[in-house]
């Protein structure tokens, strides 16, 4: 009998990666695969605990983090410092590269799995003998957006790059827009410095032996397909570890949004008359503020919580409707998970995509924004927010959400996933000959 498969893990230096990543060691541990957990020890110390029956297969393993002058101290995770640090991080990072190597050299994984800002991974892992896998937590569709075929792009213009791209074998609406395109680009940038975070992609992406990939056929098929034909190695979807199996990666989920955002939502919800719980936990006293009086006036029908709240069991319950997201992927698929239908309010790039996907599966409908410079408007809130919930209109967007749901809570279809993933694993898995 073939004896259990050895994974080396190396996540990105973000909780919202660290969390995901490490489900799938607890899983792989759980069908009796050894992992070794790589990070950083600060990071590692912020990760739950590894169940006590999962400790024999699990080994964390924390890397001093190389210091860099731009830094703060301490800093080693994307939550201890502004995006436009990210630059640094990522030079940290990097400065792993010989300890990763020693570490594979002495411990001889059958896989090593890396994140999208590992690609000096795979020149390490290929002069070991050590075969590696890009596991990426977010949908194929990404990755699609974030590393077009050169050869397909007409040109390389903002409303090019933007979308919905044409030269794929199917059709889609997805597209991204002129203002989040540059909101990100300029979210990259050290003001102090003028130095970019810039990620080879391309490189992360095509440099690997297998894709591994948050996501289900159900949700992206025809993306999954594209991408095999695309990079020409096996795509193997993990499954969308729905909320029974995950630890939630609300990293980004939690981000607040800006004063004037936070205003016209909290009047777009009072707008609306629905019933409400607001989870602010983050809210910042003094910097960021609910409308005066908003509290007092709402009170008989909402709820503005400002600690801790046990979101799986707010949201399980029946007396919820329907839910506003930013629509990063954890949350996304929490929430579609228990088949409600999603208002949506992306502000990163890979949440604007995840939303339009879901629209267009008619599950959820997107708060319109100003065009120019993505601001919205308290009536075009309330106005959503009663069409997705109450409104008749949107009766179909609710039941299509129910359906949905069913999919996403699925444990046979999730265990299938993990199942064909350790099968992939074990087939292109390189034997040893001594």
């Amino acid at each position: 009998m073939d004896k259990g498969l050895h994974v080396a893990m190396l996540p990105w230096l973000a909780m919202g990666h660290i969390y995901p990543y490490f489900e799938v060691a607890k899983i792989l541990a759980q069908k009796g695969q050894y992992v070794t957990f790589i990070s950083t020890p600060k990071n590692i110390d912020r990760m739950p605990k590894t169940p006590k029956s999962l400790e024999p297969f699990i080994k964390l393993v924390g890397l001093p983090l190389p210091h860099i002058e731009q830094l703060p101290e301490g800093a080693e995770s994307t939550m201890d410092i502004p995006t436009t640090k990210n630059c640094f991080l990522k030079k940290a990072y990097e400065g792993l590269q010989d300890d990763v190597s020693e570490l594979l050299k002495t411990s001889k994984p059958d896989w090593v799995l890396y994140d999208f800002a590992a690609s000096w991974v795979p020149p390490i892992a290929k002069s070991l003998n050590i075969p590696c896998a890009h596991y990426n937590i977010t949908p194929a569709w990404n990755k699609v957006f974030f590393d077009p075929p050169k050869d397909k792009m007409k040109d390389y213009s903002i409303q090019t790059i933007c979308g919905p791209p044409t030269w794929l074998p199917f059709r889609t609406t997805l597209h991204t827009k002129p203002y989040e395109f540059l909101r990100a680009w300029n979210n990259t940038r050290d003001e102090e410095t003028g130095e970019r975070a810039n990620f080879d992609l391309n490189k992360a992406y095509s440099s690997c032996d297998m894709f591994i990939l948050r996501t289900s056929r159900e949700l992206e098929g025809e993306w999954l397909d594209y991408l095999a034909g695309n990079y020409k190695v096996p795509v193997v979807p993990v499954g969308l570890l729905p909320p029974s199996m995950q630890i939630r990666d609300d990293e980004e989920e939690d981000r607040n949004p800006d004063q004037e955002d936070l205003t016209e939502l909290a009047h777009g919800i009072e707008l609306s008359g629905l019933p409400f719980f607001w989870a602010l936990k983050n809210l910042e006293e003094g910097k960021l503020e609910l409308p005066e009086g908003f509290e007092e006036r709402t009170k008989a029908r909402g709820i503005v919580w400002k600690s801790w709240a046990p979101q799986l069991k707010i949201l399980a319950h029946g007396a919820i409707g329907g839910c506003v997201s930013h629509c990063g992927s954890g949350s996304a698929i929490e929430k579609v998970h228990f088949g409600h239908v999603l208002v949506t309010l992306p502000y990163l790039l890979d949440q604007a995509l995840f939303s339009r996907a879901l629209e267009e599966k008619k599950v959820a409908v997107e708060v319109p924004r100003n065009e120019q410079d993505g601001s919205f408007t308290r009536e075009s809130v309330a106005k959503t927010l009663r069409f997705a919930i109450v409104d008749e209109e949107g009766s179909s967007l609710r039941e299509n959400a129910k359906e949905l749901g069913k999919v996403f809570s699925s444990k046979e279809l999730h265990n299938h996933y993990i199942q064909e993933l350790i099968a992939a694993l074990q087939k292109h898995r390189i034997h040893s000959t001594t």
